[in-house]
């Protein structure tokens, strides 16, 4: 009981200084001196309580232009917002603080924070992207224009990770054309195209020996459902990507998958061969007929979809 009556006071005690505290600083809103706020705004700021900190500022600005106070009221604002993870508005209010204030003693600092704060608010990568490039080129920027500044180290490591956020999207692009494909002949021809324009954009990634080995399988299925007057070419694709891959990585863990489609390819292309030579034996028979008309030869169905 006695532990109960103590958590209640407890409670009560928390409650009245809450209650106090709001309204000490409705108060302020409403009767205190530019000063006051002033003052109070910097105060609530270095305990930590951005919210109340950013209200202040926010109101004292257009109220301060002109004084020695309102360079630092916009400067301080603008973190107010980044500590509350508003990191939209504190870009914008630090490019805007940067474009007021470009000789101040905070201007590198405020540039490195519109930068960062576009870092922050790149969307994950299975969304759109455009954030994330923002975020580079405004990194970039800051490196640019401050290239001995002591944020560049920093930001190289930003846009490094950016740049991987990046890679990481398009290599499950590349990957979905395929995983969706489903032996549709066009997803999969788009597959291949999608796959050997990640390796030209990164030439370098960790994905690329798994890609490769998409790309012959992706191939491979191409041939294996495309019309047969398509086939042999398409099939010595095949053959040609799985080179790729073995002179790329000879150890390679995908080597023993690629090399029954190489083998299979090759036995498909023997077969094409085969019937070709058969075919062309058939066209050159003399015509044994009573007629002398010529023997009338259907032409081959064209190939649906470039199949």
């Amino acid at each position: 009981m006695r532990k109960t009556n103590l958590a209640s006071y407890f409670l009560l005690f928390i409650s009245v200084i809450i209650i106090t505290s709001c309204s000490k600083f409705s108060k302020l809103q409403k009767t205190g001196t530019d000063q006051e706020k002033y003052d109070a705004a910097m105060t609530y700021y270095k305990k930590g309580d951005f919210y109340r900190s950013g209200l202040l500022f926010e109101e004292l600005i257009p109220l301060l232009k002109g004084s020695t106070e309102s360079e630092l009221a916009q400067f301080y604002y603008a973190y107010t917002q980044y500590q509350q993870g508003q990191y939209n508005t504190s870009q914008f209010l630090f490019k805007k603080f940067y474009d007021t204030y470009a000789r101040s003693d905070f201007a590198q600092e405020a540039l490195y924070m519109h930068a960062f704060s576009l870092y922050k608010d790149s969307a994950p990568f299975n969304l759109d992207q455009t954030s994330t490039l923002t975020a580079i080129n405004s990194l970039q920027d800051f490196i640019n224009a401050y290239p001995e500044s002591a944020f560049r180290e920093e930001c190289t490591k930003y846009i490094l990770e950016l740049r991987a956020k990046l890679e990481k999207k398009d290599y499950e692009k590349a990957k979905l054309y395929h995983k969706i494909s489903d032996f549709n002949p066009m997803s999969l021809k788009s597959a291949v195209i999608a796959i050997e324009n990640f390796r030209k954009d990164y030439p370098d990634s960790k994905y690329n020996e798994e890609l490769s080995f998409l790309k012959v399988e992706s191939q491979y299925n191409f041939a294996s459902n495309s019309y047969m007057g398509k086939q042999r070419e398409r099939f010595l694709d095949v053959i040609k990507y799985y080179k790729e891959l073995i002179d790329k990585y000879p150890s390679g863990r995908y080597l023993r998958d690629a090399e029954k489609m190489f083998e299979t390819s090759q036995e498909q292309i023997e077969m094409i061969a085969k019937l070709d030579v058969e075919r062309q034996k058939l066209m050159a028979k003399p015509d044994t007929g009573t007629t002398n008309r010529p023997t009338k030869v259907t032409a081959p169905a064209a190939d649906p979809n470039g199949q």
